[in-house]
């Protein structure tokens, strides 16, 4: 399988954390591919690749936001991610998902949620 983000490592550490979170969501990587998937919130992300670094099923991809989700943005929110590079987490790999809910509870914004198919 090549990796979306090649130049992300998986922090282990990370995982572990955010796997013993007490709010974690989801299906604890058990769900059938597909069964749910994350959304990311563009207004909040940051593309501070937590999610990135803990998904042991490669969903996300941290990357340059399209014109037109850039565009589609509040004022506040392009402006907010503008000062952070306009970079945001997309999921091209959302088909993988096992619902383990480890972005969930990494994501420093509170920008990822999931959400059954």
């Amino acid at each position: 399988m090549t990796r979306r983000n090649p130049e992300i490592a998986r922090d282990p550490d990370k995982a572990k954390r955010a796997a013993s979170h007490p709010k974690r969501p989801g299906e604890q990587c058990k769900a059938a591919p597909g069964t749910w998937v994350p959304r990311v919130d563009r207004g909040r992300c940051e593309g501070k690749k937590d999610c990135a670094e803990v998904c042991p099923y490669d969903v996300f991809e941290i990357r340059r936001i399209d014109d037109a989700d850039f565009a589609a943005l509040g004022p506040l929110a392009k402006l907010k991610s503008m000062v952070h590079g306009r970079i945001t987490a997309y999921t091209p790999g959302e088909a993988d998902c096992r619902s383990c809910g480890l972005c969930v509870v990494a994501c420093p914004e509170k920008a990822i949620t999931l959400v059954r198919v």
